[in-house]
């Protein structure tokens, strides 16, 4: 009893609501949450968004629960209700990315890496920083070193490539890798560092951050907990990032020799050794420049003095332009005109559409590519460019290539992820007005394998949209944007979708789509975004621009759903009144809608969803009777058709809450099973699992 009425409790209590980590039944917890608050602290409380500010709230409801026995009982059951994050026993052991089997030395950088992962701990991260230009087997010798080490790390080894992830991203990454699901990845950055952390307090874990561009950008990834070592690899030195600072240089000679004798073996070493010297010379001891050469050598190619590169140049260029000679000619073009963007995973499709090829052929060189080290696999049939290669495929295109093929090649791969997106959004959503229509050549089986497609592309369909506008292709942009609405609703990957969103949003607020229905959409889009990451400022103005766009383009049903997202958001922040007032003015508009105009057909569903939302505010408010009026009018109408079972069980979920917050857990029981039953055909396992946990709360002793 104590336990559950303690600070610690309660916080984390809110915090597990708060965060995002129940999912759809946390969302109604939230909203449950803040009647239940107002009633204990009885005053008005602003829904807390921090750590710190969930702590400070803790406390009021601490204070309020001992000086009442009765509203102790009734936040116990709600809480009773509340499983906490169950990561633990669900906590994998993440590997490291396979080791070349051709690593050489280094011996003395091992041993400094050593030394930091052993030295005592004394608060201070055990935190080393390898640093070198590219080419130079940075993330190789990390890896190397990892893989050495497996004994001292028995909970895993985590990896991450930083290059093109924001940091909310990258937390996200992480968690998936130690066994947190989706739907329990908080969505704000500061919820996700402090599950991160959470995570690995008493883990013992080597992480390796590759790609780092500033100390800032991995911070939020920074651990301090004793039994965590991590290795962050960049191309120059962070001065401020506080670590061991390790600088990575070039092989001895010896071990350049010995390096290309591990790759191609001591025979082929041998029968180059007239030509070897002249090779090691001018690879400069650089592991990357060796390896191709070494490739070179396995097809008795290498001949320095053919080289069209002096001597004195950069010896990694000098490798990429010997091992770009040795192309095909169908594979030298797609390195070139497949460069000119960095898609995050290229496949053989959009490769093929970069070369106006066919995609099997595409599949082929892009082989051939990966054999040459030019570019990287990234999964099964993915790749991606390094950074300083794709500037040599970018500065080759312009030379050979010239600007209009080369801007037909992005624009081709552009309009592939259009069309990719377009089908995937409407066959995920087939009935919503809010995605595009536009006549798409893909097609889906049914709407999961949808969210799926659009989930697998979406680093390159953020790509895709830089792009457009980049080439003011506005359309595309726009279009892309609401495409990725499916994306969003179904599967939550919002850290990956508020950057497109950003920049779709900006292009209609341009002149061409300003006070149209799409700028009104994707305005929708991005309040919607930041409502579910807890940034209301932003949600608000977003929701207000939403509605002022649907208004001046003569949108009734739009301008009605952007003012009742507005009273979501409100209903989030814990201000009952005034979500209320935007529920009462959302009516009002579905009501200018008639016979014959568009969404007519739907206006009772609208209805019944509005109900739950005035019921919710006035649980919120503590007006009983009204709310329980609404939420019944909600459940009768979604009860009475058959095709709404998600929505049902929602309102029972909503319902459910509503007397679980009132210390009415007998009450909550029945419907609690109800919502149960619904959701199994559904696909909702989450929700279930957490509408099970709450049954659990509910029948509970005291």
């Amino acid at each position: 009893m104590l336990d559950l009425l303690s600070v610690g409790a309660i916080t984390a209590v809110l915090t597990t609501i708060g965060t995002g980590f129940l999912g759809e039944a946390g969302k109604s917890a939230w909203v449950s949450t803040g009647g239940l608050v107002r009633r204990i602290t009885g005053r008005e409380v602003t829904a807390p968004t921090t750590p710190d500010e969930r702590e400070r709230l803790a406390r009021l409801v601490h204070q309020g629960v001992h000086e009442d026995p009765q509203l102790a009982r009734v936040w116990m059951s709600f809480a009773r209700g509340v499983p906490l994050p169950g990561v633990t026993h669900r906590f994998l052991r993440p590997t490291l990315p396979p080791a070349p089997g051709y690593f050489t030395d280094r011996e003395p950088i091992l041993k400094m890496l050593d030394k930091e992962a052993t030295r005592a701990f004394d608060g201070r991260p055990r935190l080393a920083l390898l640093h070198g230009p590219e080419g130079m087997g940075c993330s190789t010798l990390a890896i190397h070193w990892g893989w050495r080490q497996t004994a001292r790390f028995p909970d895993g080894q985590v990896y991450v490539d930083l290059g093109t992830l924001r940091p909310e991203a990258a937390l996200g990454h992480v968690l998936r890798q130690l066994g947190v699901r989706d739907q329990e990845i908080p969505h704000s950055g500061q919820d996700r560092a402090d599950l991160f952390r959470r995570c690995l307090a008493d883990r013992r874990v080597l992480l390796i951050l590759d790609d780092v561009q500033s100390a800032a950008h991995m911070e939020p990834l920074r651990v301090s907990a004793p039994g965590v070592v991590t290795v962050v690899v960049a191309r120059r030195p962070l001065t401020s990032l506080g670590a061991q600072s390790i600088a990575v240089g070039p092989l001895a000679k010896r071990d350049a020799r010995l390096m290309v004798e591990r790759i191609v073996g001591e025979s082929v070493v041998s029968a180059s050794r007239r030509v070897l010297p002249a090779v090691l010379d001018r690879c400069a001891g650089i592991p990357y420049a060796l390896h191709a050469a070494a490739l070179r050598l396995t097809a008795q190619s290498e001949r320095p003095e053919a080289s069209t590169v002096p001597e004195s140049d950069d010896p990694v260029r000098a490798a990429v332009d010997d091992s770009y000679r040795l192309l095909t000619p169908g594979a030298a073009r797609l390195f070139r005109l497949a460069g000119l963007r960095e898609w995050p995973a290229l496949d053989a499709a959009a490769a093929a559409c970069a070369a106006d090829i066919e995609e099997t052929e595409a599949a082929g060189l892009l082989e051939e590519l990966a054999s040459a080290l030019l570019i990287e696999p990234t999964g099964v049939g993915r790749y991606r460019y390094r950074p300083f290669l794709r500037a040599h495929a970018e500065r080759l295109a312009a030379e050979v290539d010239r600007i209009p093929a080369c801007s037909a090649a992005v624009t081709r791969v552009v309009a592939r992820y259009r069309d990719l997106a377009a089908g995937a959004a409407h066959a995920a959503l087939p009935k919503s007005w809010r995605v595009p229509s536009t006549p798409s050549s893909f097609t889906y089986p049914d709407h999961g394998t949808a969210v799926a497609a659009l989930a697998a592309e979406a680093p390159n369909l953020v790509q895709a949209i830089r792009t457009a506008e980049e080439f003011s292709d506005l359309d595309t942009v726009v279009g892309l944007g609401q495409s990725l609405w499916p994306l969003q609703l179904k599967a939550g990957h919002l850290d990956v979708v508020l950057p497109a969103l950003e920049v779709a949003v900006r292009v209609a607020d341009g002149e061409r789509f300003s006070g149209t229905r799409t700028a009104g959409a994707l305005h929708f889009q991005l309040a919607h975004c930041l409502m579910e990451l807890n940034r209301w400022a932003g949600a608000d103005r977003e929701a207000r621009a939403a509605a002022h766009h649907e208004q001046a383009a003569g949108h009734v049903r739009g301008h009605a759903s952007a003012v009742e997202l507005l009273g979501i958001i409100r209903l989030r922040q814990w201000l009952p009144d005034d979500a209320y007032a935007c529920f009462e003015e959302a009516e009002r508009l579905y009501g200018g809608i008639h016979p014959g105009d568009e969404g007519f057909g739907d206006l009772e569903r609208a209805g019944a969803l509005l109900d739950r939302h005035r019921g919710n505010a006035l649980g919120q408010l503590g007006r009983r009777e009204q709310a329980l009026e609404y939420f019944g009018r909600a459940l009768s109408f979604f009860r009475e058709h058959g095709s709404e079972a998600y929505n049902t069980a929602r309102t029972l979920t909503d319902l459910a809450m509503f007397h679980m917050a009132a210390g009415e857990s007998h009450v909550a029981l029945p419907l609690i099973d109800e919502a149960i039953g619904l959701l199994g055909d559904e696909n909702a396992d989450f929700h279930v699992e957490r509408l099970r946990a709450m049954r659990e709360g509910c029948v509970t002793p005291d």
